[in-house]
């Protein structure tokens, strides 16, 4: 089964009075299966952001296909789903509990018996459970990385898709982090999640999908890509020469 299908996928934008359209995105396809985890890598710029900002619809996408197990995305399959973005904004006059309980009520379905066991358990995952009363304004900037985190994976979501997990994480954190991805991969989770550093893949993936300036390059099982290229430099100046030589 297909966890997530994205198939053809265009995103351009608009430019001003003297700037031309930038083409991000120019025909994104990949699959996601079931039970493995895949990391979108790319280096800055290369449209990680943007197409997972199309595939959530916080940005319309030109044209192209997103399927979530099946289906388009809708407020059921929202819920079996867990995502933290680059950037997240966390509200900072409310506690850790109470960040969470407003992410809990905003998914469909979910009853209110649960919430505190759910939302204990997130928070000793990450190891905020200490820190749950506090308010977000006294957390650290990796304590609110790991906030974001706890919010991910609350639900206990069939699908988790993180867009730079590791920004901002000092190496405990990220090794907190990696130890966070093992957990959901032994419950079964499908997980998706983008950085421009390869090493973060080796460890915890099984595929890769590389994106370089708004195109696919690569989608498949990472031993193959690291036996072909054996670094993203190297593969992204193999495919910059393939492309030279076609012109």
């Amino acid at each position: 089964m297909q966890v997530l299908q994205v198939e053809k996928l265009n995103k351009t934008f608009k430019g001003g009075l003297f700037e031309k359209d930038r083409h991000v995105l120019q025909d994104i396809s990949f699959h996601l299966p079931q039970g493995e985890t895949t990391g979108f890598v790319g280096s800055n710029g290369a449209g990680k952001t943007t197409t997972i900002k199309c595939i959530f619809d916080f940005i319309r996408p030109d044209n192209g296909k997103i399927h979530f197990f099946g289906e388009p995305l809708n407020s059921k399959s929202k819920t079996r789903i867990g995502y933290l973005p680059e950037r997240p904004y966390l509200y900072e006059f409310l506690t850790g509990m109470e960040f969470l309980k407003l992410h809990w009520n905003l998914c469909f379905g979910l009853t209110q018996k649960d919430f505190i066991e759910r939302a204990h358990e997130a928070l000793k995952k990450v190891d905020l459970f200490e820190a749950r009363d506090r308010r977000l304004r006294t957390y650290s900037k990796g304590m609110l990385q790991r906030a974001g985190i706890a919010q991910a994976v609350l639900t206990r979501p069939d699908l988790i898709i993180l867009d730079e997990p590791m920004s901002g994480l000092d190496p405990d954190g990220r090794a907190m982090v990696k130890d966070i991805l093992r957990e959901e991969q032994k419950r079964g989770v499908t997980l998706f999640f983008s950085s421009h550093l390869l090493q973060d893949m080796e460890e915890l993936c099984s595929r890769l999908v590389v994106v370089n300036k708004g195109k696919i390059v690569y989608e498949g099982a990472l031993p193959q890509f690291m036996s072909e290229f054996q670094s993203l430099e190297k593969a992204f100046q193999v495919l910059k020469n393939r492309e030279a030589k076609n012109v």
